[in-house]
């Protein structure tokens, strides 16, 4: 796999596991940046997850279809004390929370923003 395949693959984990059912396309795109920052990957993944089933768009309106997956925090989560700047919002860590996808690891994330990305909050 290419890195940017790998990376395609990263985002479509994340957005199969997030757990709420509609969200604004800017949302999602938020989300998708703590992948990539590409704008025409983003457009890639945007479009592969809509291929795939994943997500449908309405307009500016995303619709996930979660069909059962969602993320386990005790066990895909994976906490681990150290120097880190969050990748979502970029604020120093002294704790990470990294979530284990089957493509990959992302974060380091802070305990907010883990929730924020999964679609908990």
């Amino acid at each position: 796999m290419t890195e940017r395949s790998d990376r395609v693959e990263l985002a479509l984990d994340l957005l199969a596991h997030m757990e709420t059912d509609e969200l604004a396309l800017a949302d999602v795109v938020d989300r998708i940046e703590t992948v990539t920052t590409d704008p025409s990957l983003t457009r890639e993944i945007l479009d592969t997850a809509e291929m795939r089933g994943i997500i449908d768009r309405d307009g500016a309106r995303v619709h996930t279809r979660r069909g059962g997956t969602f993320v386990r925090f005790d066990s895909q989560i994976h906490v681990r004390d150290g120097e880190y700047d969050c990748r979502r919002c970029g604020a120093s860590l002294s704790t990470g929370y990294f979530v284990e996808f089957d493509a990959g690891e992302l974060g380091p994330f802070g305990s907010s923003c883990v929730r924020k990305v999964l679609g908990r909050e």
